[in-house]
């Protein structure tokens, strides 16, 4: 069974020539094969993050915790995989402002803004209370919930809600639920 030839397949078929849905070599692939390539590198990505997550101990609320306890029994052991991480993304983002397109070939957008607004403020304010309260933020809370720490569900789902209130409050004030006017 063959597959529906679309407009987007551009290239000249010749006698005998099967459509595929794969380019040639030396062309650009197509916008499935692109697709199923992101796909990949973002579970590929995804994979790599929830491990140095666990590795790390950043899915762990009781050492979080104690992280963050700087006043007590304080571990700094977090400070050094904290440090890595900003290292390595300080390294990717440089890399990514010399490109104008990313490694997939889709248009490279960067975060452009660099004003201190209240509901950057806000947000951090209720992120840092809650990573406080209870060891976890939204990674690392989802790596906890693949370990098996049934207390993960409590937060996700209090996260998610937490999420939906913002849309909700959003599109009562100005009908934009996904903050697209940047507000």
């Amino acid at each position: 069974m063959g597959r529906t030839v679309t407009a987007s397949d551009t290239r000249a078929q010749t006698p005998g020539d099967a459509p595929t849905g794969e380019a040639p070599t030396g062309e650009a692939p197509t916008s499935d094969r692109r697709a199923r390539v992101e796909i990949a590198a973002a579970l590929a990505a995804g994979i790599v993050f929830g491990a140095g997550l666990v590795i790390s101990g950043m899915s762990d609320p009781p050492k979080v915790l104690a992280f963050l306890d700087v006043a007590g029994d304080w571990d700094p052991s977090l400070a050094f995989v904290m440090v890595g991480a900003i290292s390595i993304a300080f390294v990717g983002f440089r890399l990514a402002r010399k490109r104008s397109t990313s490694l997939s070939g889709a248009p490279m957008s960067l975060p452009s803004r660099r004003d201190i607004t209240p509901s950057l403020v806000i947000g951090s304010a209720i992120f840092g209370i809650g990573w406080g309260l209870v060891g976890l933020c939204p990674g690392p809370a989802f790596a906890a919930l693949g370990q098996g720490h049934a207390d993960a569900i409590l937060f996700i789902v209090a996260m998610l809600g937490g999420a939906g209130l913002v849309d909700l409050v959003r599109w009562r004030r100005d009908g934009d639920p996904d903050g697209a006017t940047g507000t």
